[in-house]
């Protein structure tokens, strides 16, 4: 019997709390990196609302770097688990070694392009001439740091794979942890302003890196980082990690291109106060999807061991909890949203004007946030399955089809209020997108347990 086994006998109701709660920890600790850095530049005196106006529009850019991470990671560390479950744990640690590989590659080429194109990209992401200085002064040293956010984020997807969840959480604690010691430091005491927070960003993920890999390569691992598997590419396991992964990447960069029209429309229609709020409500909208993430990667590893295994019931019944508790979670985020916008949008800035134009557009931005919980649950689990198809079209239906056409069209069509309107996207489209993706997981799912 393998060390993993437990992912196929323990009760499943007690095996997924255990699992996500460690991982939404690590989840929202890991959201802390950025977060953090607006808090602290939002608050900096005189000139905290341009400056985290400059800072979020570097967002997609970082969300875009994270992209290429989740690519890799979000279909090697489903595929290895699978792999785990049929007892092949030579090719489970294979398919983490070129992983591992495929992350440095990509590192290498994003970090050229980060150094060399940063400035034009701002500018076309919706940086202004009052904020530029900001956003270019921020990505001009966080771009040293790619290697580190690829191998975290990356890597660690493998430790939670297989069932190791408070190490999985440690990885982005210890990189946080340090962040929040630092950034106060760089920021205010050395007085490197929004440059400092960008460097206490890349020691931290530096150091989760060095976790990461210690242990990978450490007796506790249950697939060992080996320089075999690392140095000998084999593009047939790469691309079946690809081709699972690109509904997460899909997903996180079209997140990226979301963002570019918002902060394009608002800043249009808006100024920097709009694209300043935007910053603030998108750091929200992140603390409301990061757990659910994290409840999906606790769940990840027991569909996806006991798909390999073809027990058809523990499949069903771990969904049908996710289900729940991803609901559960939404429910509260739109309940807190809706009756304490002031309270949350003053955590960022002390700036009243922001925070009083930034609390009314909340209240429109998270209307839907209570459904989002349904697509989340169905989205994870077509991921732990395997069903890279209908993760990716999941993916295209909520960014691309909905909310880009919906940021253009609302302000042409409600000229009263053009701003409003662009906010108002986010909540139409996570309403035609959920009931997409419920419509098509109840036809696809009932189709995949029958073969098991």
């Amino acid at each position: 019997m393998s060390d993993r086994d437990f992912l196929g006998r323990e009760p499943v109701g007690r095996l997924l709390i255990k699992l996500a709660i460690p991982n939404v920890c690590a989840q929202v600790i890991n959201m802390l990196y950025n977060m953090v850095d607006r808090i602290y530049i939002g608050h900096i005196p005189g000139e905290g609302a341009l400056a985290l106006t400059g800072v979020g529009v570097c967002f997609p850019l970082i969300m875009f770097v994270s992209a290429f991470a989740a690519l890799i990671a979000m279909g090697g560390a489903p595929r290895s688990s699978i792999e785990l479950g049929k007892g092949d744990y030579k090719k489970a640690a294979k398919i983490m070694g070129n992983c591992f590989s495929a992350l440095f590659i990509i590192s290498i080429v994003l970090t050229i392009i980060l150094l060399k194109f940063n400035r034009p990209l701002l500018l076309a992401f919706g940086a202004s001439a009052n904020t530029i200085d900001y956003a270019t002064s921020y990505m001009n040293i966080y771009s040293f740091g790619t290697l580190f956010v690829q191998m975290t984020m990356g890597m660690n997807a493998f430790i939670s794979a297989q069932g190791f969840a408070k190490t999985s959480m440690l990885t982005v604690a210890i990189g946080a942890i340090l962040n929040i010691i630092l950034d106060p430091i760089f920021i205010f005491y050395f007085e490197m302003g929004v440059s400092g927070a960008a460097l206490a960003t890349i020691i931290s993920q530096a150091a989760s890196t060095v976790w990461v890999l210690f242990f990978l390569k450490s007796k506790r691992s249950a697939i060992r980082l080996e320089r075999r598997n690392v140095l000998s590419l084999d593009w047939r396991i790469l691309f079946s990690c690809i081709s699972l992964g690109f509904a997460s990447f899909v997903m996180q960069a079209t997140g990226c291109l979301t963002n570019i029209c918002y902060n394009s429309q608002l800043l249009l229609y808006g100024g920097d106060m709009a694209v300043g709020a935007m910053t603030i409500l998108s750091s929200v909208m992140q603390f409301s999807s990061m757990p659910l993430h994290g409840f999906g990667q606790g769940a990840q590893p027991i569909v996806s061991y006991n798909y390999g295994a073809r027990n058809k019931e523990r499949v069903k019944k771990t969904f049908s909890i996710l289900v729940v508790i991803d609901l559960c979670f939404t429910v509260v985020m739109w309940i807190a949203c809706e009756l304490f916008p002031v309270p949350i949008v003053s955590i960022f800035t002390s700036d009243k004007a922001l925070i009083d134009f930034s609390a009314s557009m909340l209240r429109i931005y998270m209307a839907t946030i209570l459904l989002f919980g349904i697509q989340m649950a169905c989205q994870n689990t077509f991921v732990a399955i395997g069903e890279a198809t209908c993760s990716i079209l999941v993916a295209v239906m909520r960014k691309l089809v909905f909310i880009i056409p919906f940021i253009y069209i609302l302000p042409r069509i409600f000229t009263e209020g053009q701003v409003v309107a662009i906010f108002l996207s986010e909540p139409i489209s996570d309403l035609l997108s959920v009931t997409f993706c419920g419509i098509l997981f109840a036809n696809r799912f009932s189709k995949v347990l029958k073969k098991l």
